[in-house]
């Protein structure tokens, strides 16, 4: 992916959660989640993404 492809994915991405709204955002990222995770298709690559993602963010 390119780095223009990246930035039109996660544009649409943040449009999406905008037109959703704030109450149905966690809903919607994790049905995102859980499909991004089935096209992944493989444990350890997803295991890593979810750290990867948590790092950094505190209670």
């Amino acid at each position: 992916m390119t780095d223009s492809d990246l930035d039109t994915v996660y544009t649409r991405l943040c449009k999406t959660m905008t037109q959703l709204g704030e109450p149905n955002t966690a809903l919607f990222l994790a049905r995102f989640a859980m499909l991004a995770i089935d096209t992944i298709d493989d444990p350890a690559v997803a295991l890593n993404l979810i750290d990867d993602a948590s790092e950094g963010i505190h209670e």
